[in-house]
């Protein structure tokens, strides 16, 4: 019986070829399946109560989100106006995760976080009202201009509330790639949501399986190796690095981390699971062996998101 590696997918590493078979035909078939329209409540902002009483019922994993089963999105005032916000459960679980993590910088930069790939401003959304929530500052990066604007609206709520708070949330246009250099630690906590293929959201942009070609990892691969080596420049010590990608391609996803942090020996890879647990309140399930963790269409009902944590030393 032949034998398959499967790292990253939920169960055992070593898999017999038929398992590996059977995932991957029910992951097939989930790709063809519309999502559901899955809402977050921007904690601060507005409430999962609030959605619920426009028509919703709770999410599956996350403490914020909000499924529809019908109606449109855009009727709902919450969504409108900014305070809530439609966004995958699996993305929603990615900022919550990266915001549960203890940080151990001290000194100044304790207290700011760093989106350093924002547009279109999903999980810049969510990290915004965390931060604030947590009396941190957050910058958004954006290397588009034009992107760089979504993510201001999408904020604007958000950098309302932050005022009030004391706290500043601030949108920015540059290269990802220059942060590590222009601002050397003076980050404690920063998400890499890296450009990528987007393969782990084949059911929201089915056209993109006839784009897509090999080539497109090549393309890719190093930018992803540059933004997240600059992520991890602009770490002070003690202070975390998530690396995210909507994709479960390992081209994207572990062989990224590993040959970053293969070439420093100022990083360690923490084991990204029991944030994820945590974020979750418990919920979540067969995250797989660790360290890093691998959301799945036909195991979570989310897009194919993956998630590695790292720590500056």
């Amino acid at each position: 019986m032949g034998r398959h590696r499967a790292s990253g997918r939920p169960g055992r590493p070593w898999a017999p070829a038929e398992a590996v078979d059977d995932q991957l035909e029910a992951l097939l078939r989930a790709d063809n399946d519309p999502p559901r329209v899955a809402l977050v409540a921007r904690p601060g902002l507005t409430t999962v109560d609030e959605l619920i009483a426009q028509g919703g019922r709770p999410g599956r994993w996350a403490p914020t989100a909000v499924l529809l089963d019908s109606g449109q999105p855009g009727d709902l005032p919450e969504v409108r106006d900014g305070r809530a916000a439609v966004q995958d459960e699996g993305s929603q679980l990615v900022a919550l995760a990266l915001a549960a993590v203890p940080s151990e910088a001290t000194g100044v930069t304790a207290g700011r976080w760093l989106d350093l790939c924002a547009g279109p401003g999903g999980k810049a959304g969510l990290l915004a009202v965390l931060a604030s929530a947590a009396g941190a500052d957050l910058v958004a990066n954006e290397v588009s201009e034009h992107r760089a604007d979504l993510v201001r609206a999408t904020l604007a709520p958000a950098i309302a509330a932050a005022v009030e708070r004391g706290s500043t949330i601030e949108v920015r246009t540059g290269d990802g790639r220059d942060y590590g250099a222009e601002e050397p630690g003076a980050y404690d906590r920063v998400l890499v949501d890296a450009p990528c293929t987007g393969l782990g959201a084949l059911r929201r942009r089915p056209e993109a399986r006839w784009r897509r070609q090999p080539g497109d990892l090549t393309a890719l691969g190093p930018l992803q190796r540059d933004l997240l080596r600059s992520a991890l420049d602009a770490t002070a010590p003690g202070g975390v690095v998530g690396y995210a990608t909507c994709s479960p391609h390992l081209a994207e996803t572990s062989f990224v981390v590993r040959d970053v942090v293969k070439r420093r020996d100022d990083v360690e890879i923490l084991d990204a699971r029991p944030f994820f647990t945590q974020a979750s309140n418990g919920a979540l399930i067969d995250l797989g062996n660790g360290p890093f963790v691998q959301l799945w269409p036909h195991v979570h009902g989310t897009d194919g998101m993956f998630f590695a944590l790292l720590r500056r030393r």
